[in-house]
């Protein structure tokens, strides 16, 4: 933490104490740990989750139902909703160690896990949350760089017909994109990028809508329901890759609910009275609703339009090819939106490696001083720090080249989902809460609760199986940075 920090809560401190009436009771400016008033609420708290939620993963859902048919793929999906909602109820529970109104905060997720679990938990929550931040900045590079060619794709097949020949290398459109995250990872901390959020989150509602709306006029051109009831039919594929495919489907649902790592900083913004925890159960109850109906909807009339054939990516995959300006409207939102995604979720693995290496070697100039470069137009000065400069390059480099080694946008997806989902969506939460509401070992709820994570475990590692015979499946006819679309 800079001094400026410091000094700022140091001030805040000394306001707060100042700020106490007589019987104790908080200030009307101040919160019970020093900190200025949070004024998040059920809304605003909705509004951030959905945010986070709703990303590049709704446009993989068509496939997924694809997979599982119509009876599976919505149950699947519905399934997902209510385990995400149940778990994402037990983590707001550990908000607060101890009391739910006065007990001790948390303020990230890690805290969480070290104030409930502590010792080697906390390790191993770090490796996999870190892990996930460093595969979704690989996830998002291909998926940016598919959303690129499929603009130009987009545009050769307008002008030479559906059956022109219109494959574009995916290389340069990765090197662009990872040109301008080199860019934007030099801005220094995750809040001063709140504005690339809102523009992201803007974008992911943009290309969101116009799949699902492309999706209802396709069914509505068609004049019916494509699709079966058990999903894509053998013939079609093997029976072998129907059951792989399967699995990489429920990697594919996971990945697209996926919001546990930041439930508790956004908790950390809700104001009390009343505590956190309720607030933030009525956020997560509307929020999972929400983006289960857009993703229900997104889901199945992505399949109802394009049965069997229901690409991967839905605006990418070219079931769209008109109007083919509005196609490339949500590909340059698609494009907008990941390169915010992408810093948004690599800030905090920025964050944690920079104060690692200072903590390590606090009297090096290289990793520890500050260049004040002066801007014109009287904005204020730039301080540049060259340990940043350069791991955070290499950074973007080392992802962007892994990128044009692996851009596959449905494997890496289920894989990440898979990756993500038991540990930091199930395991955690459950283990958490039943060290801090101290439930007995063997009782009915904890025997309940364990069967849960264990369920959770199985679908991973099937979602992790299928992705990876997804990625062996596809390297049989792949050649190194030889990629077209």
């Amino acid at each position: 933490m800079g001094l400026g920090s410091g000094n700022k809560h140091q001030n805040e401190s000394q306001a707060f104490n100042l700020g106490f009436s007589q019987n104790g009771s908080a200030s009307k400016l101040y919160d019970d740990d020093g900190r200025l008033k949070r004024t998040g609420s059920v809304w605003t708290a909705s509004a951030h989750i959905i945010t986070a939620v709703i990303g590049s993963g709704v446009l993989s859902l068509a496939w997924a139902t694809a997979q599982l048919g119509w009876i599976a793929g919505p149950i699947v999906m519905l399934l997902f909703s209510v385990v995400t909602y149940y778990t994402s109820v037990l983590l707001a529970d550990c908000y607060r160690s101890g009391d739910p109104i006065s007990g001790k905060r948390n303020y990230t997720y890690m805290d969480a896990v070290h104030a409930n679990l502590g010792g080697l938990q906390v390790k191993l929550c770090g490796l996999v949350q870190y892990v996930n931040l460093f595969g979704v900045a690989i996830g998002y590079t291909i998926a940016a760089s598919i959303s690129m060619t499929a603009i130009q794709r987009s545009n050769c097949f307008h002008e030479n017909g559906e059956k022109g020949k219109c494959d574009i290398s995916a290389n340069p459109y990765m090197i662009i994109f990872g040109v301008a995250e080199i860019l934007f990872s030099q801005i220094p901390d995750f809040d001063q990028i709140w504005w690339l959020s809102i523009v992201a989150a803007v974008m992911s509602f943009t290309y969101s809508t116009i799949g699902l709306g492309l999706g209802i006029a396709k069914v509505a051109i068609n004049g019916k329901f494509r699709g079966s009831l058990t999903g894509i039919s053998i013939g079609m594929v093997t029976q072998t890759d129907k059951i792989w495919r399967s699995f990489q489907a429920l990697g594919d649902i996971a990945f697209a609910y996926s919001y546990s790592m930041i439930l508790i900083e956004i908790q950390d913004t809700v104001r009390s009275p009343p505590s956190e925890s309720k607030t933030m159960r009525k956020a997560t109850l509307v929020s999972v609703v929400v983006t289960t109906l857009f993703y229900l909807l997104c889901g199945c009339f992505g399949y109802a339009a394009f049965g069997d054939l229901a690409p991967g990516n839905l605006l990418t995959g070219f079931g769209f090819y008109n109007p083919f300006w509005l196609v490339d409207i949500a590909n340059a939102a698609i494009v907008i939106h990941l390169v915010g995604a992408y810093q948004v979720y690599c800030q905090p693995l920025f964050a944690f490696i920079e104060k690692f290496a200072s903590d390590t070697f606090p009297d090096s100039d290289f990793i520890t001083k500050e260049i004040q470069i002066p801007l014109p137009g009287g904005y204020k000065a730039y301080n540049l720090n060259l340990f940043r400069l350069v791991w955070r390059s290499i950074f973007v480099i080392i992802t962007t080249i892994i990128s044009m080694l692996l851009p596959f946008f449905n494997d890496v997806v289920g894989f990440l989902g898979a990756l993500g989902f038991w540990p930091l969506t199930v395991y955690y939460p459950v283990e958490m809460y039943i060290s801090q509401k101290k439930i007995a070992k063997w009782s009915t709820k904890w025997v309940s609760l364990q069967i849960l994570s264990v369920a959770c475990l199985i679908i991973t590692i099937a979602a992790a199986a299928g992705s990876v015979a997804g990625v062996v499946f596809d390297l049989k006819s792949y050649k190194p940075f030889k990629t077209t679309y």
